[in-house]
């Protein structure tokens, strides 16, 4: 559970409301035990996702890297886009979350969503203000922190990926291994892939 604990604290995840909640906050990353193994599932960011077409504002949007991201400042909170998403990575702030008095003057941006703020959507995304400086999503780090070393980054363009530890190309690490995609029969094209267990862990 440390890639949750993680990104409950690097993103200062919201509190949950009608979902199944970490800690009383929202499960932006859910761990699923499947007999002697783990799943986590979190945005996947899909290539065609249909979350961003059915957001009547366009609040839901690709950054120039290709992340779904959410601009809070046009999101109107009417939650079409929780319901269009398959994976259920979305969620809605019915309540005032907490905000820090340190954040309370930072200017938002949409690759932080800091300070959070009441009756828009939230979701994964992937800490695009760490991609943007060199650095790894907070729940990579703490899955090599903590030893396991499940869970990969990159960029599939380059043909890289790393977990902090190291660093392979995404088509080899691919390859022949049985990968998979959730839902992937949807066509939203989703960008995050699961590789089955090996050798007793995932």
């Amino acid at each position: 559970m440390k890639c949750v604990e993680a990104c409950q604290e690097e993103m200062r995840v919201p509190p949950s409301w009608g979902e199944h909640g970490y800690g009383g906050r929202q499960p932006w990353i859910e761990v699923f035990k499947i007999g002697d193994h783990f799943l986590p599932v979190l945005c996947q960011n899909c290539q065609n996702a249909p979350c961003a077409k059915v957001c009547p504002v366009g609040a839901t949007f690709y950054s120039e890297d290709e992340i779904v991201l959410v601009d809070q400042e046009r999101c109107i909170g009417c939650r079409i886009c929780i319901t269009a998403c398959p994976y259920e990575r979305r969620f809605f702030n019915w309540f005032d979350p907490p905000v820090l008095e340190e954040e309370r003057n930072i200017p938002y941006s949409p690759d932080h969503n800091i300070p959070k703020r009441r009756g828009v959507v939230e979701k994964c995304i992937w800490c695009r203000h760490r991609i943007k400086e060199g650095r790894l999503p907070a729940c990579v780090e703490a899955c090599t922190a903590a030893g396991h070393r499940a869970l990969f980054f990159g960029d599939a363009a380059e043909d890289v990926v790393s977990n902090g530890d190291e660093t392979v190309k995404l088509s080899e690490l691919l390859r022949g291994r049985g990968v998979y995609r959730l839902k992937e029969e949807l066509g939203t094209e989703p960008r995050v892939y699961y590789l089955p267990p090996r050798g007793g862990s995932v």
